[in-house]
């Protein structure tokens, strides 16, 4: 079974937001996926990037770095996003579609929900103050 592994850090700052998107589908394209599975993988790692650098880090003085983990085994692509910003309250609340903690700034709060649609499994682990892990998993067709 075909297996690879790679690993991102890269400054929590908005222009690396499309460096996120164009890395994950590089390593992606070692399966050939489809134009719609590149596209939706893309589409959730950029959501997720987002998330950290927009609701992670604010208020945390620092070196802000967002990690972006991918693991490839078979057909199935799984990706970690990861901060060390302030976390997550409610999970729960967050995952909520147009639930957002910034109306001020727009956000139409569908990240999560926007993951979920694109990728088979979507999982959430955060500490308030400790931060958190968006945990991707796509099956890629044949």
């Amino acid at each position: 079974m075909k297996e690879n592994k790679m690993k991102l850090s890269f400054s929590a700052i908005s222009e690396n937001e499309a460096f996120a998107r164009v890395a994950v589908a590089a390593f992606a394209a070692q399966l050939n996926p489809t134009v719609a599975e590149i596209t939706e993988i893309k589409t959730a790692v950029s959501e997720a990037v987002t998330n950290a650098i927009i609701h992670g880090y604010e208020g945390v003085d620092g070196e802000n770095m967002v990690t972006m983990k991918c693991h490839i085994i078979g057909r199935e692509i799984f990706i970690e996003i990861v901060d060390s910003g302030g976390g997550i309250a409610d999970i729960s609340q967050a995952r909520e579609p147009l639930y957002t903690s910034k109306p001020e700034m727009e956000r139409s709060g569908m990240g999560f929900t926007v993951m979920e649609e694109f990728m088979d499994g979507l999982e959430v682990v955060s500490q308030v103050g400790v931060g958190t892990t968006i945990k991707l998993r796509k099956n890629l067709s044949m």
